[in-house]
């Protein structure tokens, strides 16, 4: 990493579930003053190491950008990655889940009132549910987890941000595969557009 300080840029330490999204949000507004860091997608499934994670990246980079910003949401972390943030003077996107970015807080909200039994896919989620979830969670070696980690699920909800009917048939084959109930919401990426932009200082209205 270069020791050369990008005075004029926002670094993004974010989370690898959105990376794809992040991209494509950065090239279609011009967003040439922000660079990316992404870790591991699979932390989602060990949230507890998120915050060190999240840390050690912002202390990696202080010597190199003046404006840092993370791209995750609590995430399962019960408020020890806020601790994180406020002691390190760093702000992150609003909410409780990154899912909000992809529906607004509003829809999600609704949504899981409706059913707190709720598992919730992205694009990416559905396209890697086999790496991530089966054989993230050890599913593939010991299917009787399950029941243990689903068997409170009632309903699968894929966030779509592409209409792409081979991601859809993923995410159909993942609610198969938890024995959970379907639906698809095609969100975009508008939401996740709006929470960055108003967060780092673009000019962009919302």
């Amino acid at each position: 990493m270069t020791s050369e300080r990008n005075l004029n840029k926002v670094l993004i330490i974010a989370c690898g579930a959105l990376a794809h999204e992040l991209v494509r949000v950065k090239e279609l507004n011009h967003w040439d003053h922000i660079d990316f860091q992404c870790l591991p997608a699979e932390l989602h499934n060990y949230p507890e190491k998120i915050p060190a994670a999240v840390q050690g990246k912002i202390l990696e980079n202080r010597e190199c950008y003046d404006n840092i910003f993370v791209g995750y949401s609590d995430c399962g972390t019960g408020g020890l990655l806020d601790a994180v943030l406020e002691k390190e003077g760093v702000d992150r996107l609003p909410g409780a889940h990154c899912y909000e970015m992809f529906s607004g807080s509003e829809a999600f909200h609704n949504l899981h009132e409706s059913e707190l039994g709720t598992f919730y896919l992205t694009d990416f989620l559905a396209i890697h549910f086999d790496r991530l979830v089966i054989k993230g969670l050890g599913l593939d070696r010991f299917p009787q987890l399950k029941e243990q980690y689903f068997g409170h699920y009632k309903k699968l909800v894929y966030l779509a941000q592409k209409e792409d009917s081979n991601v859809d048939e993923k995410a159909q084959e993942a609610a198969r595969f938890l024995g959970l109930t379907y639906e698809k919401i095609v969100t975009g990426d508008s939401f996740l557009e709006s929470a960055i932009a108003v967060r780092i200082g673009t000019s962009q209205e919302v």
